[in-house]
């Protein structure tokens, strides 16, 4: 059996049909072109490594489409564009204008100092109820080690006095 060999412009090719406007899934162009599996997302890893974005047509969320680091990407591009460019962007990339918002207002977010709910600030309360009860044992426990190496030093010094 020989190995198919593929040049590079068919790769690209069958990778970006994967991409907007396009948009085919991989099952599809794997079937039309009968293109081994693990050859297949070979390529598309090799794409993303290059920076291409390439979405999941197969997620069943459109929040799943793409992946964090696409999203994180795509944010940072359109940052410092005007609205008209960010129009253009969305309409090339295949998105919503309203999803980048949401992925940009989730980035922001991420950077804000969290605040407590009342979950984690009654979990907080426990946590130092146990730890003080934890430190009172711990020298309780201490206390008790002394007293009985101290019972051992005065029984050695006194002798054996317990049959008396």
């Amino acid at each position: 059996m020989t190995k198919k060999v593929y040049s590079e412009a068919y790769k690209e090719r069958m990778v970006r049909q994967l991409m907007p406007p396009i948009n085919k899934t991989t099952s599809q162009i794997r079937k039309e072109e009968g293109i081994p599996s693990s050859t297949f997302h070979t390529w598309i890893r090799n794409a993303r490594k290059r920076g291409l974005l390439i979405p999941n047509a197969n997620a069943p969320s459109p929040d799943e489409k793409w992946r964090n680091e696409d999203k994180l990407r795509m944010v940072i591009e359109t940052y410092s564009m005007n609205e008209e460019e960010v129009n253009l962007y969305c309409r090339k990339q295949g998105i919503y204008r309203s999803d980048l918002q949401h992925w940009q207002h989730l980035l922001e977010q991420a950077f804000e100092p969290t605040t407590n709910t009342p979950l984690q600030k009654e979990s907080d309360r426990r946590i130092l109820k146990l730890q003080n009860e934890l430190r009172y044992k711990e020298k309780a426990l201490a206390e008790a080690a002394a007293l009985l190496v101290l019972q051992k030093k005065v029984q050695a010094f006194w002798g054996d006095n317990e049959d008396e």
